[in-house]
């Protein structure tokens, strides 16, 4: 079990992978009165949080040895693998009692692995992915998605509760990452109905923005119709999500689904064109940008 303070607002926290959502998200947490101790590759993404009082750190293991909770946000499995198990990785700084989150989506084995080497050393592990991009971070209005033992989750859900709004356990560990890999099953198909709907109202000779008012609050409604096909209009592809990051999670998918023994044939051709997106050279866009993959299609 963890031994972290009796008084929530005790928790040292440690972070880990301060990009486009990691740096609102531990701000959300330094804003509730949490000392927080920081590493990120590039120190440059950091400085925000350096800026409001977090304590630089020169290494995972560093940030681990100065936090009663640490939590990982960073981009790819390989990653992930590098933060928790190299010599100067987090593992190597956590302390009996405290605890490992990783906020990554990754695989559900690695988030099994973590957990298990966290617990050899008398410390814990929960993997939470979340769901929201860049707006569920900045507004604290993430879901996240949680594995691990259920004190253990316990523990850290008064510290979850800063950063989202549904926060629900899903069991065991890695159960966080199968529920995420759910999540972005759904998205895949929803995001190319959006993209295909607004390409086929511009070839029908429609106002795109009049046909999101039509069709957003009806059986159509979704948070991609609402979120990011207003940034499709825009012409804005920024990312929340970076394309790269969603080829990653459904790579996942794919590959945890054929070692149960399923087919998802739908997944797998979403797939196939957010990886020609990614061709195309909008990898480091948002996934709204497949929208101009599947544009030039069309030849429009």
């Amino acid at each position: 079990m963890s031994a972290l303070p009796a008084n929530t607002k005790d928790i040292r926290i440690g972070w880990i992978g301060t990009g486009v959502m990691g740096v609102s998200m531990c701000g959300h947490l330094m804003a509730a009165g949490h000392p927080a101790t920081v590493f990120n590759r590039t120190r440059a993404k950091a400085q925000p949080l350096l800026d409001k009082g977090a304590h630089w750190a020169e290494s995972p293991r560093a940030v681990a040895q100065a936090s009663d909770v640490v939590f990982t946000i960073v981009g790819y499995p390989a990653d992930v693998r590098r933060v928790y198990f190299e010599t100067d990785g987090v593992l190597a700084g956590l302390k009996p009692g405290a605890i490992a989150v990783d906020m990554t989506t990754t695989s559900p084995s690695l988030a099994v692995e973590i957990y298990e080497a966290a617990k050899k050393q008398g410390a814990q592990a929960l993997d939470a992915p979340v769901s929201g991009g860049d707006v569920g971070a900045k507004n604290a209005a993430l879901s996240i998605m949680v594995g691990g033992e259920a004190e253990v989750f316990a523990a850290v859900k008064p510290l979850f509760e800063r950063m989202g709004r549904i926060i629900m356990h899903q069991g065991a560990a890695g159960a966080g990452q199968h529920t995420k890999m759910c999540n972005q099953i759904v998205i895949a198909g929803s995001m190319i109905g959006v993209c295909e709907s607004l390409l086929y109202a511009t070839r029908a000779g429609l106002d795109p923005q009049a046909v999101l008012g039509a069709i957003s609050k009806g059986a159509a409604g979704c948070w991609s119709l609402e979120n990011l096909a207003p940034r499709i209009l825009k012409g804005d592809f920024a990312p929340g999500f970076m394309i790269d990051h969603f080829v990653k999670d459904m790579g996942i998918a794919l590959e945890e689904s054929k070692r149960m023994g399923i087919s998802l044939p739908g997944l797998a051709l979403v797939e196939g064109l957010y990886a020609e997106a990614a061709r195309e050279g909008h990898g480091k866009d948002g996934t709204q940008a497949l929208f101009l993959a599947l544009k030039k299609l069309s030849g429009l």
